[in-house]
């Protein structure tokens, strides 16, 4: 009897052996992620695709365009998404804080309305329209790592980049 509850037992916490392995394998995935987010990316690094991008057209003018136009320069009291007075409004914030507004306030007759996983795409989009530059990777929908992406009207010293990386390794 007490072999087969010793057994039990010692399967029991293989099982949970097993499971916190994975949960700790997951946990420590997600914080490679925003460790490697969190060298101060950019919207100048590439944080987007352009197939994300093309799709975020689409989003945009069935969401967006209403109000900000198919130029993104927005009308009267309608704030525009692209050039120097967008830039102007949104340098230093970050991409989550553009999302949330996103997500939280628009448009602006129908506030949170636009589903949360097409607003990633129109920010693509929006970002593609600004010109800044395109990369291998699309936007997530997760507003806690578009935090760590800023919005910065001209492109950041890249020596500085590589300074912090050669005193890191």
């Amino acid at each position: 009897m007490r072999s087969k509850g010793a057994a039990a037992t010692l399967i029991g916490l293989a099982t949970i052996g097993a499971s916190f392995s994975g949960i700790h394998a997951q946990q420590m995935l997600l914080l490679a992620q925003e460790t490697a987010v969190s060298e101060s990316l950019t919207v100048w690094d590439g944080v987007f695709t352009q197939k994300q991008a093309d799709r975020g057209k689409e989003l945009y003018t069935t969401h967006c365009s209403e109000c900000h136009l198919g130029t993104l320069m927005g009308s009267d009291m309608t704030p525009p998404l692209v050039g120097g007075d967008f830039l102007s409004n949104w340098t230093g914030s970050t991409l989550g804080d553009l999302f949330e507004r996103i997500r939280k306030t628009m448009p602006i007759n129908k506030p949170g309305s636009v589903p949360r996983d097409a607003i990633p795409d129109i920010l693509a989009y929006v970002l593609s329209v600004n010109k800044f530059p395109v990369g291998e990777t699309e936007l997530t929908h997760d507003a806690q790592l578009l935090r760590k992406i800023r919005i910065e009207a001209t492109k950041p010293d890249q020596s500085n980049k590589t300074n912090r990386r050669d005193k890191s390794e």
